[in-house]
């Protein structure tokens, strides 16, 4: 996908390393392996992340020391990494500009779990007039909108429970692209949801019962991964 957030992971524990890039690129994050501080400022630079994983005992640079170099030209999300459990890393590294702080060894779920969340939080402010403008959804035959939780369906108002209504809102702002049911978890219930992706499947056939499939759309099934809205252009 194109549209990938990308994940700089910087430990020089290739093991660690290489741990949390297969969990997060399984999530469909990229992600890019570093392994020292100063290699991390020149690739931060050039390769331009949405979250840094950023380990406090490295060569040549610190942790603390990269920590306090972004913060002067970036405010993205920083996840401090360290085996350090005292209460004192915890908060210099926290009064750097970390926006967590994970004590290992971890467990690498939580830490997905961890980035999804902090990279939720960042999501930048929308201005009220693009906010609204972006609230309403309409297709042939389908309008959601999400201002005053009301679906539309050829014409009928059709009732429809809060979650329902946000993953049909979800899937249609981003047509024909993929998602996993762990990814639509997160997004409409949130990751300490993550492992009951059953609660996605009864959500989809409860919509699949309410609105029926139209020539030009539809909400389909990706089998082995998740569900997209498709599109289909008109004749």
């Amino acid at each position: 996908m194109g549209n990938r957030q990308k994940i700089m992971i910087v430990d020089d524990d290739e093991n660690i390393a290489e741990l949390v890039s297969l969990y997060l690129t399984k999530e469909f994050f990229d992600t890019k392996i570093v392994v020292s501080g100063r290699e991390a400022l020149r690739e931060f630079d050039t390769w331009q992340p949405n979250l840094l994983l950023l380990d406090l005992m490295l060569p040549e640079l610190d942790g603390y020391q990269v920590c306090r170099e972004i913060r002067q030209k970036s405010k993205i999300p920083i996840i401090m990494l360290s085996a350090k459990a005292e209460i004192f890393d915890k908060v210099l590294g926290l009064e750097l500009g970390a926006d967590d702080y994970i004590v290992k060894p971890f467990d690498a779920k939580e830490l997905v779990a961890r980035v999804k969340a902090v990279l939720r939080r960042y999501q930048p402010i929308i201005p009220e007039e693009k906010k609204d403008s972006r609230k309403c959804i309409e297709y042939p035959d389908l309008t959601v909108n999400l201002s005053n939780y009301s679906v539309t369906y050829r014409g009928n108002v059709v009732d429809m429970p809060p979650k329902e209504l946000e993953l049909l809102y979800f899937l249609a702002a981003s047509p024909n692209q993929v998602f996993t049911r762990e990814q639509l978890l997160d997004h409409i219930w949130g990751y300490e949801y993550v492992g009951d992706t059953r609660t996605v499947d009864v959500h989809i056939k409860r919509l699949r019962e309410k609105i029926r499939d139209n020539e030009y759309w539809s909400i389909a099934t990706v089998w082995g991964i998740g569900y997209k809205f498709e599109t289909r252009k008109r004749a």
